[in-house]
């Protein structure tokens, strides 16, 4: 009866609720690259309905946080380093371009001002880093780059939660790296925006494969 009266008292929560929740689990890494994620786990941990379950978890699917084989149950991506690498030279390529048509323009969205403010504000950077980026591409003029980039961001959020987890840099460097890039913009100066961008993402490559090699001959030894 309690049960019941758990599910009915959440059935109006909606997936997006539960897909946002779902992310920051995955994202913060409890729940592993290659863990198993079923529409009834998710019912159960969230108290809700499994249609709602199911929708929360095909949303993350369609972002990329999630891949899905047919007849097979949802898992959290396993990434190698040659996926890591392909990624964020790619992200490279869409954000410095971003960057440079930002400086062009000398404007800051408001959204990402606000991100890049949160940013030390809390111990789960890895979130206001995210959105600090997105916010900037979405400020510049062209959708198609706007879209492109979003294509590869549900497999970055996925890289940036294991650099937080392992505590591969700080939140006050991230935070000194964005100041530089914003304070580029602001002067107009797209070299030095794209140059600082691509160090900032490129930078955030190399220790995440170093990382990965590390683990990798730790498996290896063991």
């Amino acid at each position: 009866m309690k049960r019941e009266r758990t599910m009915i008292e959440n059935a109006a929560v909606l997936p997006e609720t539960v897909a946002q929740k779902l992310r920051a689990d995955i994202i913060a890494q409890r729940d592993a690259p290659g863990s198993a994620i079923t529409e009834s786990a998710v019912a159960l941990r969230f108290g809700v309905a499994r249609p709602t379950a199911r929708i929360a978890i095909d949303r993350l699917v369609a972002d990329g946080i999630l891949r899905r084989e047919a007849h097979r149950a949802a898992r959290v991506p396993e990434l190698s380093y040659d996926d890591v690498l392909d990624l964020f030279d790619t992200r490279s390529i869409v954000e410095t371009a971003a960057m440079a048509a930002l400086a062009e323009a000398g404007a800051i969205p408001a959204e990402a001002l606000a991100a890049h403010r949160a940013l030390t504000a809390t111990d789960d950077f890895a979130h206001h880093d995210i959105q600090f980026h997105r916010a900037l591409v979405a400020g510049q003029p062209s959708s198609r780059l706007t879209r492109l980039h979003e294509l590869l961001m549900g497999e970055v959020e996925l890289c940036i939660g294991q650099v937080q987890s392992a505590q591969l840099i700080t939140a006050h460097e991230v935070a000194e790296q964005h100041q530089g890039i914003l304070d580029a913009i602001t002067a107009g100066d797209a070299a030095t925006a794209e140059g600082l961008t691509r160090d900032h993402i490129l930078g955030a490559r190399d220790r995440l494969l170093t990382h990965l090699d590390t683990d990798t001959d730790l498996d290896t030894d063991s």
